[in-house]
């Protein structure tokens, strides 16, 4: 198994598996990661939504039905999720110490 080149490049030196000269952390999700990763995604379905019911105000056609204004209320949703979740986090790092 070769290193890679000794001019200076370091492109391949550590390709191999278990090659790599430092520790590497694999820390296992903490208690908020998965409300922040659905918060997320329900934000993003929340501003999505408000780009499409928005977007009939600006083209001058007929705007969308109440329901997709009452998806628009996502956008809020997910980021109380995401901000409790990095509350639950907080709050378990700080039980730990």
């Amino acid at each position: 198994m070769t290193t890679g080149s000794t001019t200076g490049s370091t492109t391949g030196r550590f390709t191999a598996a278990g090659n790599y000269p430092g520790r590497v952390s694999t820390t296992p999700p903490g208690a908020g990661d998965r409300l922040v990763r659905i918060g997320a995604i329900v934000f993003f379905v929340g501003a999505l939504s408000t780009l499409a019911t928005m977007a009939p105000l600006f083209l001058g056609t007929h705007p969308l039905p109440s329901i997709a204004w009452s998806l628009c209320m996502l956008m809020g949703v997910g980021f109380l999720i995401a901000a409790a979740g990095v509350i639950r986090s907080v709050r378990a790092g700080a039980a730990k110490r």
